[in-house]
Order: structure tokens, then sequence, then C-alpha cells
């Protein structure tokens, strides 16, 4: 009887829980974790490249050197942002390191741009394939980041309703931070390449 009791409790309990949301909020939770590290991947494969591309811009004569300093600050203020798997759940520590991320964005976007101006950079293979493989990262950190709004979108609507916010109160599940709209409009703008635009004579 004790036994067939210790049963019926045990499974109470699994229905108890799966019905307040429960097992939503660990798959949800693995989800965000996964789709937060793919974010942060694709970052690191846009901060490894700036050396390269710094340094094919740093043999090209008369380039702007302030354009190419934003760009090295931008990135050094970048990666100095520790991001932990609980940089997540901490608003003001999650803001700063998008903030830092989109400064980097407009950095690179700028360079791009200038570049334009200087036929022999355009013309250098070395230069041109830094920038391809650039362009398809920022596609890739877009995609990534679609990804993780879409999940923590999903969780916090879990932490927030009811009767899973019963849960997330008793198990001390937050919700989690995102990207704000007007900050994902800004770093979401790959760089700016007008392959039809005129160059320019150098200065």
């Amino acid at each position: 009887m004790k036994r067939l009791l210790g049963f019926i409790a045990t499974v109470a309990t699994a229905l108890a829980l799966t019905g307040c949301g429960y097992n939503q909020f660990q798959q949800l939770d693995e989800e965000t974790k996964s789709a937060w590290s793919e974010v942060l991947n694709q970052y690191q494969r846009r901060a490894d490249l700036v050396p390269n591309i710094v340094a094919s811009v740093k043999g090209e004569a008369n380039f702007e050197q302030e354009t190419l300093t934003k760009v090295i600050e931008a990135r050094s203020k970048a990666t100095s942002i520790q991001a932990t798997p609980d940089l997540v759940n901490n608003p003001e520590a999650f803001n700063k390191f998008q903030q830092a991320q989109g400064e980097l964005s407009s950095a690179l976007s700028r360079l791009m741009v200038v570049s334009e101006r200087y036929p022999e950079l355009k013309a250098n293979q070395a230069f041109r394939d830094l920038r391809v493989t650039l362009e398809g990262t920022e596609n890739r950190i877009t995609v990534a980041r679609n990804r993780y709004i879409q999940t923590v979108q999903q969780y916090n609507v879990l932490a927030r309703s009811f009767p899973s916010n019963l849960t997330a109160m008793v198990m001390g599940y937050k919700p989690k931070a995102n990207f704000t709209v007007q900050n994902e409009a800004e770093i979401s703008k790959p760089p700016v390449v007008d392959f039809s635009a005129p160059a320019a004579s150098k200065p």
C-alpha cells in the first residue's frame, strides 16, 4: 500500500509539474542557452576577422586613420566585456554588451563605405575576400540573434503567463534580457558596400 501511495504521489507530482510549465521552462532555458552561445560564436567570428581587416587597410596609403582607429577601439571595447551565460539574466550588463557590439557593427560599416574611395584597396584580393567573409558573418549574426530573440520571447511569455508564472516565482525563473527594437535596428545593419558607386579620387 505504501509503495502504491508513493507511486501515485510521484505521478501526481510529475503531472503537476508538467501542467505548471516546469518542463517547458527546462526546455526553453536550454534552447535559450544554445541560441545565446551561437550569437556569441558569431560575434567572436567577427572579432577574429577585424585584425586581418585592419592589417589589410593599413597597407593603403593615406587611409582615414580616424575610421581605422574607431574600428580598433570598438573591437577592443566589445571583446573586453566578459560574455558569460549569466549575462542574459542581467539587463544592465546585457545592454552594455549589445551596445558595444552595435558600435563595432557601425565602425565596420563605416570602414567598408570609406574603402570605396580607394581603388587600390578595392582591387586588393585579400581585402575583397575579407569583406565578403565579413558580410557573411554579419548575416550569420543576424540569423543567430533572431533565433535568440524568438527563443527568449517564448521563455518570457511562459514566465509571465498564468499559471506558469507561479512556477517561475517558486523556482526563481526570471524573464531574460532581449535585444531591444531600437538596438536591433541599429546593430542588424550589415556593412554597406555599393559596387555601383564611382570611386572618388584619393585625398
